[in-house]
Order: C-alpha cells, then structure tokens, then sequence
C-alpha cells in the first residue's frame, strides 16, 4: 500500500470558529464574507451549510437586492476542505436538497451523496438564487473556490487575483460543478485542465470569465459601485433578466454537460479508491499545496 495514502479521518473534527461565514447588508447590498482565514477559506461543510443560510437570508430580505460574496483573507478560497482540522467529511449534516445521509454509507457511495447535496446540488441552487450576486476575487480562487465564484453572476477581481483548477494530478477531470466549458473557449478550458495552471486575472478576463480586473486597493470600491448601481434598478426586472440568461445557458446544455462530467468526476473518486486506496488519491491539503507550487514554479 502506498505510503501517500491519507490515513482513515478521525471520528470527531474540531471546528477553528463558530463563524466561518459572515454577514452584513446595508442600502440594498448583501455582504457575505467566507470566513476561515487560516485556512484560506477551504470549504467543509460547516462552511458550505452556513454559506447557504446567508444567501437564503439575503434573498429573503426584501431590502437586499444583491448579493456580494467576497474574502477577508489571504485569498479568496483554495477549495474543498482536504486536510484542516475541521474536516467534516465523516460528518451527518442538516441535509437540504433530498439526499439522504452520506456519513454511514460505504465506498462509492458515501462521496457521490455528500457531493450530490453539498457540491452539485447546492452550487445549482446558489446559481438560480432570484437576486443578482457578484463575487468579489483576489488572491487565490482553485479548484473548489471556482465553484463559488462561477456561480455568481459576475465576477470582479483584483490584478492579483489567479483561477486554477489543478486536479488532474488527483486524477479527476475538473471540480464537481464543470462549468468549465461555459467559462471559457473550450479549447482554453482544455489547456487550463490539463496544464493546471494558474490563470492570471488579465486574461480571465481577456477570456470572458471575469467581468472586471481593478487594482487591490480599488477591488472593494468598485464592487461596492456595481453593487450599488445594480441595487437602484428594479427588483422584478433584475429577477427575469438573470432567469433569461441562466435559461439560455440551460439551453446550451450547460446543467446536462454539467451532470455528466459529476458522473466522471466520480468515476475518478472510485477508481482512486481501488487503485490508490483512498478516495483523493492519498492527496492533502499540504501535499496540494506543495504540488500546486511547484506547478506554478514557486519555491
């Protein structure tokens, strides 16, 4: 057996805060902030479920006519959870989407369920949201924290802000929600996968997946200005604009290519688990993070 798998979870996590989301609004604008600095904001599913209960909270706020979704942190998020302390992967949660219990299920299963809810399942509800959201990017946004990101409306993001999506060398084809396709040219979604590199803010955006690139010190100034202008327009009307244009994404295939590539995805998450003996391929969040350096040439 590999001496790189990850050892079995242990049965209890320690969570580092009690909230690892926080929540503002004023003069119409809702502002939540992802909230686990020390570990750059990598999403477990405290995270995920209290994530959900701010944006339900914003919606049904008939003050609040758009959402911001932003970091306080060093970077903006580095993904799905894979090695804090508050790792709750084992862990039975607050289901909302259907699904029944992940954590007492066995081998393929238990990773397709928890997903089903927390990855595809809420990324999908969080897209559909009837208030326009704008995610506000610096630093780092990889792999998981992509996710995040491409589920908002628009996305404004600091010149020193980079995308990545490494997880190739996990052996999966994408993240979960594989929108890749619809955020970039499929020929650059293609290098951007198989190379695993990051992808700089400037041509994010030159590629069409990022609205805005503005210096850090100007990023929270000018999402608080669209945030602003957006918030003076109707509410009605910015509800049927966004559910004209997620319609015609439905159109093109996007929730259907989406679904098959979770099915890959998964795939991959079982044939790490017959050939490496873990599900992630003996990967952690240090052992990522010194592979995603060293992809990049840092030292």
């Amino acid at each position: 057996m590999s001496s790189d798998i990850v050892p079995p979870e242990p049965s209890g996590h320690i969570y580092e805060t009690d909230e690892p989301i926080l929540y503002a609004a004023k003069d119409g604008i809702a502002w939540i902030t992802l909230n686990r600095p020390q570990f750059h904001n990598v999403q477990n599913s405290q995270m995920t479920y209290a994530l959900d209960d701010a944006f339900v909270r914003a919606v049904d706020d008939d003050a609040v006519k758009v959402i911001v979704l932003k970091s306080d942190a060093k970077h903006f998020s580095a993904g799905h959870d894979i090695g804090s302390p508050g790792r709750d992967f084992h862990a039975s949660v607050e289901r909302r989407l259907g699904w029944y219990d992940h954590a007492n299920k066995a081998g393929a299963e238990k990773a397709y369920i928890r997903e089903q809810e927390q990855y595809l399942g809420m990324c999908k509800r969080w897209r559909d949201l009837p208030k326009p959201t704008i995610a506000q990017v610096h630093g780092g946004c990889i792999a998981g924290g992509l996710m995040l990101a491409w589920v908002c409306d628009l996305i404004v993001a600091s010149d020193d802000a980079f995308f990545q999506d490494p997880v190739l060398q996990m052996g999966f084809p994408g993240l979960e929600y594989f929108a890749h396709c619809h955020e970039l040219n499929v020929r650059i979604a293609k290098e951007f996968l198989f190379l695993g590199e990051r992808m700089p803010a400037a041509r994010a955006y030159e590629m069409g997946m990022v609205n805005r690139v503005v210096p850090r010190d100007d990023l929270a100034g000018e999402v608080q200005k669209i945030a602003s202008r957006i918030a003076e327009q109707p509410r009605l009307a910015l509800q049927l604009a966004k559910q004209a244009c997620n319609h015609m994404e439905t159109l093109a295939g996007k929730n259907a290519g989406i679904d098959a590539a979770f099915g890959y995805h998964h795939f991959a998450h079982a044939n790490n688990t017959l050939v490496k003996g873990d599900y992630i391929a003996g990967f952690d969040g240090k052992k990522m993070a010194a592979a995603n350096k060293k992809q990049s040439g840092e030292s």
